[in-house]
């Protein structure tokens, strides 16, 4: 296990094809969608960022070149602000580019699970513990989730995976862990099960889309076989790593929206608006007005 105490790097998969989100997804990858007015991965690196992640591995797949241009500088669009002395929309791309040398694009070629997706990322990676964040899933809470994993491990090391209540009746749709030791911020992981079958769930806390993980998990990776849909499964792989490493779960406080979904989509859409002071009198409004014509 590296000794490191620092997690500079971050894996982002994002070569789906977001079926799930059709047809706004035929030409659009689904990472670019909208919610007000910043892409879906914008809110995501914002929230590594903020967790002091230096360095951004995008595993991307075909028909994913949107991506690459979002973060790098459009000349035309900035020299044609400039000229329009359009100083704040300026300021807003500044803001939101990543600086030079701090992303790196590498491609999973073949739609194999999110296990082989984190495997495509091993090189850039190297021997060193790196966050994952799933990018369809927004965090919205008082402390942001990466921050919190953060804190967790700088106390405990090892790897964490974020964590979040559900409903128990439901907790045979999700990834379940085992609860063991409570410590500040956080507990050991007692096991994991993916869509344990009714009724027999260790817990209602479900993995969320945020990790903290060892580099071992590669070596684990590349000879880890087919599991569930026929795809190399990341639990499968934490699930080994775990009878060597510890493993810590982090409680997210907040709230998730699966922008992978139109329902999480829609009221990601709401949430993030209603937080935008410039904005929340206008969406408030008509959102009640909506409200009360549908009574």
């Amino acid at each position: 296990m590296s000794q490191s105490n620092k997690v500079r790097k971050a894996v982002l998969p994002v070569a789906g094809f977001g079926t799930r989100m059709l047809p706004a997804t035929k030409a659009m990858p689904k990472e670019m969608i909208t919610v007000v007015d910043k892409p879906v991965l914008q809110y995501v690196v914002d929230e590594a960022i903020e967790a002091g992640i230096e360095h951004f591995v995008f595993v991307t797949g075909r028909n994913k070149a949107a991506i690459e241009d979002y973060f790098d500088i459009q000349y035309e669009l900035e020299q044609t602000l400039k000229e329009r002395n359009k100083k704040a929309e300026l300021s807003l791309l500044e803001h939101h580019r990543l600086p030079a040398g701090a992303a790196s694009f590498t491609r999973q070629q073949e739609a194999l699970g999110l296990g082989h997706a984190v495997w495509c990322a091993r090189d850039i990676i190297g021997n060193e513990p790196f966050a994952l964040l799933l990018p369809d899933m927004l965090m919205k809470g008082d402390i942001a989730c990466m921050k919190g994993m953060m804190n967790l491990f700088s106390k405990t090391g090892g790897n964490i995976v974020a964590v979040e209540e559900c409903d128990p009746a439901l907790a045979h749709k999700y990834g379940i862990v085992g609860v063991g030791d409570e410590m500040d911020g956080g507990f050991r992981i007692t096991g994991m099960v993916e869509k344990p079958a009714k009724g027999t769930a260790p817990s209602n806390l479900y993995i969320n889309g945020r990790y903290i993980l060892q580099p071992e998990i590669f070596e684990i990776l590349s000879t880890q076989e087919r599991g569930a849909g026929n795809e190399i499964q990341l639990t499968d792989g934490m699930l080994k790593l775990a009878k060597n490493q510890e493993f810590f779960g982090y409680r997210f406080k907040g709230r998730t929206f699966d922008c992978g979904m139109k329902e999480g989509y829609v009221l990601a859409n709401v949430a993030y608006a209603l937080d935008r002071p410039d904005i929340r009198a206008s969406v408030e409004g008509d959102l009640k007005a909506l409200l009360a014509a549908l009574k």
